[in-house]
């Protein structure tokens, strides 16, 4: 039997995906959780074969989670699945430790059928995100300035690309904002750039904004 602990800020979520693998035979869903600190302290107190966590939540988001995750437990299986596009973050939730990355419009059957190849220790990845692999070792062995990001860095980025304040960033991410201005004065001096502008066009042109 595979133990699942599902993580998601949304109820009506979870309800959904417990609806889902109710229909298996194989897959119980051993718990839930709606915030990262709610499911680390879960995986301490508690065994789980498979983590299925959101990426984007309030507070610590799913890659902190997934860094969480694999120095409380290196063999912990975890799979993303997020409403953001793969191109914007499978390839960096994979390179972090992630068993796999879906969208949430994946059908139910092949997220069952990722569950089930994951608990086997064995990774899932769409054809997509292969191919987006294949062109990354393709490309020149420079980073992108975008890989030069720290995980919050490069959601911070995102928001801004998406035409978020800093207030209105730091109210989404709970922190405050002159921890977001931090990030920003980060941003701007690791990918060399002067304002906002310039990173909007950058993320539009990389793909990285919905």
């Amino acid at each position: 039997m595979i133990r699942l602990l599902i993580v998601d800020d949304h109820a009506v979520v979870r309800e959904g995906l417990k609806q889902i693998f109710s229909d298996t035979s194989d897959i119980v869903v051993a718990d839930e959780a709606s915030s990262a600190e709610e499911a680390i302290n879960k995986i301490i107190e508690n065994n789980y074969d498979v983590i299925l966590t959101d990426i984007s939540m309030p507070g610590r988001g799913g890659l902190e989670l997934l860094q969480e995750i694999k120095e409380i437990n290196p063999e912990l299986r975890v799979l993303i699945l997020s409403m953001h596009p793969e191109q914007q973050y499978a390839l960096r939730a994979l390179k972090a430790g992630a068993s796999g990355y879906l969208t949430k419009n994946t059908p139910p059957e092949e997220l069952i059928k990722a569950i089930r190849k994951i608990a086997q220790g064995r990774r899932y990845i769409t054809e997509t995100v292969s191919e987006q692999m294949a062109d990354d070792l393709s490309k020149d062995t420079s980073k992108p300035l975008h890989e030069t990001l720290s995980d919050r860095e490069y959601q911070t980025m995102r928001l801004i690309a998406s035409g978020k304040t800093v207030s209105g960033i730091a109210k989404e991410l709970s922190l405050s904002v002159k921890t977001v201005s931090t990030y920003r004065s980060r941003i701007l001096v690791k990918m060399n750039m002067k304002n906002n502008a310039a990173i909007t066009y950058y993320a539009i042109k990389q793909g990285l904004v919905d």
